[in-house]
């Protein structure tokens, strides 16, 4: 009896229940996979971004090997001109970032480094946005000339000037840690509690009484939250590079960049809860300390301790997490 080969046998074609199925499943596995890839991805931003901050806090030692001090957080002329402009801190560092280009686009800088460049008027300098000053997790304003990178203030006191200072109290009340000028507007290092200000205190390394190495140099912020970075504001010495404090809790949430809102403990403008170190990271932020070294400080850390970390003269003992 003649028989047809299996071969010639019409293929049976998937039910639609089966086609569901293998969608359902494939699905699935999407599902499972997109959590991983993007846990490796958040993973590389943060060590990108931890190399960024390295480059940074090397900098500074750079500068302070070719100068006898760590360069100023900001300045502004000698007459006490606000608008002045003498430029961050970020400008004085960049021969040491491999940025010496950019450098010498800056009128009339002085190559000692006395800070008599005006960082100001020069389009092509302002409108720089080198890679290394962003943080790869954060995508606010990619094309803003702005730095995710700032200097510690430390537990320097800042009034939010909104009527709500929930942080104030951690800024005079702890031991070692006296009050001191609002905002660090003083251009003698004993009134600034941290390794920076914005109008011309300078720190060397017999200023880190408490040792380099449980003393907050460097650490990240988020541009969005911090009303004073505007766009080409990474140049400015009041452009927010150096007014970032220890008193908000690491990643403490602002939600508008509204200055005094109806929610004030949220807002970018309230200067006592804005001026605080944080990320896009999940769980904490990445910081340099002053001998170099680069550590995430979680979220969780005891309030105290990270003030006495940011301190660099409190004489309190302090084991670093």
């Amino acid at each position: 009896m003649f028989r047809v080969s299996p071969m010639w046998r019409k293929a049976r074609a998937f039910t639609l229940i089966e086609l569901l199925v293998v969608i359902a499943i494939i699905a699935i596995l999407i599902g499972l996979l997109l959590p991983a890839v993007q846990k490796v991805r958040e993973a590389a931003a943060r060590m990108k971004c931890q190399n960024n901050l390295k480059q940074f806090g090397l900098a500074c030692h750079s500068f302070h090997d070719a100068t006898g001090f760590f360069p100023r957080g900001g300045r502004y002329g000698p007459t006490g001109d606000w608008n002045d402009d003498k430029g961050s801190w970020l400008v004085f560092v960049l021969p040491y970032v491999e940025q010496e280009g950019l450098f010498r686009l800056v009128p009339n800088i002085d190559t000692t480094f006395n800070p008599i460049g005006v960082a100001q008027g020069n389009a092509a300098f302002l409108t720089a946005r080198p890679p290394m000053f962003r943080c790869p997790s954060d995508s606010w304003n990619l094309n803003w000339g702005i730095c995710n990178y700032v200097a510690s203030l430390g537990p320097q006191c800042a009034g939010g000037g909104c009527g709500a200072d929930p942080n104030q109290f951690l800024c005079n009340t702890l031991p070692g840690i006296p009050g001191s000028p609002d905002h660090g507007n003083s251009t003698n290092s004993s009134d600034i509690r941290g390794m920076f200000n914005r109008i011309g205190a300078q720190m060397n390394m017999a200023s880190v009484q408490d040792g380099t190495s449980n003393t907050i140099m460097l650490g990240e912020t988020l541009p969005e939250t911090h009303d004073h970075f505007g766009d080409n504001s990474w140049a400015r010495y009041n452009g927010g590079n150096s007014h970032v404090t220890t008193l908000p809790v690491i990643n403490y949430e602002i939600r508008t960049r509204e200055r005094c809102s109806s929610d004030p403990l949220r807002s970018a403008g309230n200067w006592n809860v804005s001026w605080g170190f944080r990320s896009r990271h999940t769980g904490g932020a990445n910081f340099v300390f002053a001998d170099g070294s680069v550590s995430f400080l979680s979220a969780n850390i005891d309030r105290n301790v990270y003030q006495y970390l940011g301190a660099r003269a409190d004489g309190q003992p302090v084991n670093r997490p």
